[in-house]
């Protein structure tokens, strides 16, 4: 379940996952190898910040189109 409330400029773990193109799981890996950090939330619904995800969503295209 997603929280209802959010700070703005931040998304949950299953809208950074639709950013992404990616599965739950894989935000969780992105998270344990470093190269996403959680920006508040808790430990069971997490914030991601909306600008790093962005980045980060760009860098993997940017790597596919390579």
């Amino acid at each position: 379940m997603e929280s209802q409330i959010i700070r703005p400029g931040h998304l949950t773990a299953h809208q950074t996952a639709r950013v992404l193109g990616t599965g739950l799981d894989a935000v969780r890996q992105l998270v344990r190898r470093g190269q996403l950090t959680r920006s508040g939330g808790t430990d069971r619904q997490p914030w991601y910040a909306a600008a790093d995800v962005a980045a980060l969503a760009a860098k993997r295209r940017a790597r596919v189109t390579a």
